[in-house]
């Protein structure tokens, strides 16, 4: 038996080899419009065929990954299903910074780009107030903005966003050999001669974090390595997964320093541009979404954001699921159509 499956099996290996060599899918297909630029960071605006809701929506992707995740694929695209769905959609991508770009830190990520480029969505939709939805580390910034954000936030959707920096579990060891430096001058001193934290850093730490799950996606892929569909997807997915960008050198200090060490998001104590970042403030509707099975950012880095907040409309809910899902089939998930149709102003 085994001697006649081996001409397959060696076929569906040199089909998996080939496969890997073929020019990229297409990818980022719904039709967008820059409406702002600042420095490298560009504001998307994607337009509904019919305008159905009043409060448009303003994505904050991570700052480690390209944000093509959110528009890999018509059928795998959360922007295609909000806009399918008549939302406006404004997604901030705050491009590749360089050398130059050195001391842009957590103050003016929040208050230069992520609240300028909001008031520029507010006045291009002509909405009275907004959806803020972040993800990953996005959804960290998202959260520290709707704090101290002077824009009027109606709604505010964390996506596998961490908050309590002492719950580490997965990456304990990691984060122990930094928490446990009498000081972090050798560090710094590092970020400073390199002035960014170069992308395959980053890589080699989400390696690290992620071993080995990471290798068993290549192991479905040469399952798969018939289907051409699945191999469409597989290669966008892939290619996100490794479209790690640099990091500046004041944006990780801060966060080692204020997030990590101090763990200011949950104790208190984060200041941005001199006014205090404190979870309580938030006001805005809260949507907090974990994953069960994720090991990137487990769901005991999130929840205990919900003792925080004071809001009086805030809902906690956890998936059956990895870090990034793409099971949305070009709609909206369920749980998050329902919780944002309702509180989003229809027209």
């Amino acid at each position: 038996m085994d001697h006649i499956n081996k001409p397959q099996e060696d076929s569906k290996l040199k089909h998996f080899f080939e496969l890997l060599k073929e020019p990229m899918p297409d990818m980022g297909m719904t039709d967008r419009m820059a409406i702002w630029k600042k420095n490298k960071a560009t504001l998307w605006y994607y337009k509904p065929e019919e305008k159905k809701y009043k409060v448009p929506i303003f994505l904050i992707y991570s700052l480690v990954n390209e944000p093509i995740l959110l528009d890999l694929a018509p059928g795998y695209s959360l922007i295609e299903a909000f806009v399918k769905q008549g939302f406006e959609v404004y997604l901030l991508d705050f491009g590749i910074p360089g050398y130059e770009d050195s001391d842009l830190g957590l103050d003016q990520y929040i208050t230069d780009y992520i609240g300028k480029g909001v008031q520029r969505a507010l006045k291009h939709s002509h909405a009275k107030d907004i959806s803020v939805m972040g993800f990953c580390l996005g959804g960290t910034l998202a959260a520290i903005y709707a704090s101290v954000a002077e824009e009027p936030v109606k709604n505010l959707i964390l996506s596998a966003a961490p908050i309590n920096f002492g719950k580490v579990q997965v990456f304990d060891q990691w984060m122990e050999a930094l928490l446990e430096l009498e000081d972090t001058a050798g560090f710094e001193e590092l970020i400073d001669v390199f002035k960014v934290m170069p992308a395959n850093s980053i890589q080699a730490g989400m390696r690290l974090i992620t071993s080995p799950v990471y290798f068993a996606h290549y192991l479905s892929l040469l399952e798969k390595a018939d289907d051409k569909e699945y191999v469409k997807k597989w290669r966008r997915f892939n290619h996100w997964a490794n479209s790690y960008v640099p990091m500046t050198g004041a944006f990780v200090k801060q966060i080692l320093n204020e997030l990590v060490k101090e763990n200011t998001l949950i104790e208190g104590g984060l200041l941005i541009s001199g006014q205090n970042a404190e979870l309580e403030s938030i006001s805005a509707n809260i949507l907090v979404v974990a994953n069960e099975n994720d090991r990137l950012v487990p769901h005991d880095m999130i929840l205990p954001v919900m003792e925080k907040l004071t809001t009086p409309d805030k809902t906690y809910h956890l998936l059956k699921s990895g870090h990034s899902s793409l099971n949305w089939g070009g709609e909206l998930p369920g749980y998050l159509r329902e919780w944002l149709l309702e509180r989003s102003d229809a027209i």
